[in-house]
């Protein structure tokens, strides 16, 4: 028997679902379309992206959706969390914790490192409105873990 989802809890999974799979296609993108490649904390912040999707997905078929969907709200704000610290490691507000390098390729190892780029995380390789890409991940995804946890404190009626 399927169970009828409230709107407000319906719109909480899409988001849950559809934002991280848009941040994560657009940093797919412009990493394999447009050579951006991705630092270590770059990465960190693509993880929770992945796990959000996860659980949004596990969210349509386990209950409670709304223990599901909540984790995954709480996957993305992670994100947009560790997005926060690196801006603040770009535009020198303190310092990273990491060695700030990325190895890219497949095939042998020595080759693949020898020959990745190498992308410091305390650099802005790209912005717009002068805020970098994990500036704009900040953004997107605290302001999308907001509005999940807002939905789904939400008392529609099914």
């Amino acid at each position: 028997m399927r169970t009828r989802l409230a709107p407000s809890t319906r719109l909480a999974q899409r988001l849950a679902l559809g934002v991280p799979a848009l941040l994560l296609a657009g940093a797919y993108i412009s990493q394999y379309g447009f050579g951006l490649y991705p630092c270590e904390m770059c990465w960190w912040q693509r993880y929770p992206h992945f796990a959000a999707i996860a659980l949004g997905l596990i969210s349509t078929v386990a209950a409670p959706k709304r223990v599901w969907i909540a984790l995954a709200g709480l996957a993305i704000l992670i994100s947009g969390l560790i997005g926060a610290y690196h801006a603040g490691v770009e535009y020198g507000w303190w310092e990273g914790i990491t060695t700030c390098s990325s190895l890219t390729g497949a095939g042998n190892a020595l080759d693949a490192i020898m020959e990745a780029p190498l992308v410091r995380c305390d650099q802005v390789q790209w912005s717009v409105a002068a805020i970098s890409l994990a500036g704009w991940n900040f953004l997107f995804s605290s302001v999308t873990a907001a509005a999940i946890f807002w939905l789904l404190a939400r008392k529609d009626r099914v």
